[in-house]
């Protein structure tokens, strides 16, 4: 069985030491390492070259926001999911738009984590229930003062199947191999459902569907 090698990132040892516990009894994770600061956790990742980092953010020496940074830049390939004891939006943006997979908060119940986890590793975007209230506020305080028409209704059919995949986290290449279409038509359909829709980036995508309730929780 392929285990999913975990690196565990979070300045408070008794934290580290309570999630390592909870993970080891998992039986497809492999947790192959800890570090303490945001600097050690990038040292940790081209040692060992974990799957999934799980990061907190506010951590001396160097945060886990400029971790994330230098982690994507280096190895995009690793997924990162952020653990934080913060749930407003004024975090959880920022983390997304530093190449955060998933957000989860450590008043959340272990089985969160471990689904955060898998679904992260699987290519997938995962926000709690927490992280998700606090989008969709701030989603319907700045939509507040539009018109009654939803964007979402201008959407044909083949756009809206785009926009879901794209908020599942695929890639351009697996879009256009799911719907059998060229990587040149799957960019003409993004391009127009985010004109339609008013976004400019993936975390208006991503806040756009949470409040269509176009991802699971």
């Amino acid at each position: 069985m392929t285990k999913i090698k975990v690196l565990i990132v979070d300045d408070h040892a008794l934290m580290r030491e309570g999630i390592r516990t909870l993970l080891d009894l998992v039986a497809d994770f492999d947790v192959v390492g800890e570090a303490s600061n945001g600097k050690e956790a990038i040292e940790k990742v081209r040692e060992l070259r974990p799957d999934v980092v799980l990061m907190d953010l506010a951590m001396p020496v160097m945060t886990g926001q400029e971790a994330m940074r230098r982690i994507r830049k280096e190895f995009p390939q690793v997924k990162t999911l952020v653990l934080t004891q913060h749930e407003s939006s004024e975090y959880v943006i920022p983390a997304i738009r530093l190449g955060a997979h998933g957000f989860v908060t450590k008043t959340g119940g272990s089985p969160e984590i471990v689904s955060a986890i898998r679904a992260v590793y699987g290519g997938q975007s995962f926000l709690s229930s927490t992280a998700q209230t606090a989008l969709t506020q701030e989603y319907q305080s700045e939509t507040s003062d539009r018109g009654a028409i939803d964007p979402y209704e201008l959407l044909t059919d083949r756009e809206k199947e785009v926009l879901k995949l794209i908020v599942e986290g695929k890639t351009v290449r697996e879009i256009a191999a799911t719907m059998v279409v060229t990587p040149r038509a799957v960019d003409a359909y993004k391009a127009r459902l985010m004109k339609k829709l008013n976004v400019h980036n993936k975390v208006d995508l991503v806040k756009f569907a949470i409040r269509k309730q176009i991802t699971a929780p």
